[in-house]
């Protein structure tokens, strides 16, 4: 097998200068470069990963830590950014944290250990200070998908404030003014925007509108939970905002236990859209997140951000996002009156 300094000696220069213009960090005359381009090519030669990155002073990987990767949002979120890194001819680490903050503070000294050259970070939960600290010590860190107050990092979102508007819309459009909403509560940033943009929507088509809402954790658990409460409560509604895929399977859970048809009795709308939703026996309408461009935009901000510039550290980036109609949405003029199929279910 080839070695560097087999394809120096065939394109006549040193294998330092092969090792430099490799690396980067050396321009060359076009003839040179043709020149050592042919000995590679002749020889087969691959470079080794490992000495190319050590002679650059990085490792070329990157880290990518989520909560849980059974969650289908985080699944499809982590194949985004190894798709983008691999693009980028650098490799991922992907670490799961299962929301314990010892695991979380583990993976970001990582970075600041120069065992991986930056991190993605994405964390669930509400109690953040701790990492707010570890992330300005770590410096390479873009936060993504929820907040860390106090963090000098740049920030990746979708524009939750947005996907609450076209939510809420949709659901006036259709005559729609008794509503629920499950989701996170406002000690996270995308249930904060999400309701924010939602109530927006809602009371700017109907002053007179009822919105009630129920708080808890994006999990099919809490979204049966929610539901049921909901539903207990007594307060009838005819459209139900789902903040999350897994909230909408367990919201469609209890309705059929319960008799409720959508969208008969109960408009449906949720958010993420990871979820094969179009295969439900009602396709369900939802806000799309953007995945791909997230993980794309994620890579992009890791490698190309300016790590010296302040400016550049404070910069909060939105994505656009999308509501994708299906048929859990019915007009209200065209549908059984829903206090009565709420309070005696067949």
């Amino acid at each position: 097998m080839a070695n560097l300094r087999d394809v120096a000696r065939q394109a006549g220069v040193s294998a330092a200068t092969v090792s430099r213009w490799l690396n980067g960090s050396l321009n060359l005359p076009e003839q040179t470069r043709t020149a050592i381009q042919d000995a590679i090519q002749a020889l087969n030669y691959r470079p080794n990963p490992y000495a190319r990155s050590l002679s650059r002073g990085r490792t070329d990987t990157l880290c990518m830590v989520v909560p849980d990767i059974k969650v289908p949002f985080f699944a499809a979120l982590a194949a985004a950014v190894e798709n983008a890194s691999f693009n980028r001819e650098v490799g991922l680490q992907l670490s799961v944290t299962l929301n314990r903050p010892g695991r979380e503070m583990r993976y970001l000294e990582s970075v600041a250990a120069r065992h991986v050259d930056g991190v993605i970070f994405v964390t669930n939960h509400a109690e953040v200070a701790p990492l707010a600290q570890q992330i300005r010590k770590a410096r390479r860190v873009v936060v993504m998908d929820e907040d860390i107050p106090g963090a000098v990092a740049p920030r990746l979102f979708c524009d939750n404030h947005q996907g609450g508007r076209l939510a809420g819309a949709h659901l006036t459009r259709h005559g729609h003014r008794q509503i629920a909403a499950i989701g996170v509560g406002d000690d996270m940033l995308s249930g904060t925007r999400r309701f924010d943009g939602f109530r927006q929507a809602v009371l700017e088509a109907f002053p007179d509108a009822e919105i009630q809402r129920e708080s808890g954790v994006y999990t099919i658990e809490d979204g049966r939970r929610m539901t049921q409460a909901l539903l207990d409560r007594g307060r009838p509604f005819t459209a139900l905002f789902a903040m999350s895929d897994e909230m909408v399977t367990g919201a469609l859970q209890v309705f059929a236990e319960r008799g409720i048809r959508v969208p008969q009795d109960v408009s449906v709308v949720g958010f993420d859209d990871i979820l094969p939703l179009d295969m439900f026996s009602t396709p369900i309408t939802a806000v799309r997140q953007p995945v791909e461009a997230l993980g794309q935009k994620a890579v992009e901000l890791l490698l190309d951000t300016d790590w010296d510039d302040p400016a550049a550290l404070a910069v909060e980036h939105l994505l656009p996002v999308t509501l994708i109609e299906r048929s859990s949405v019915a007009f209200v003029s065209t549908k059984n009156q829903a206090t009565d199929q709420q309070e005696n279910p067949t």
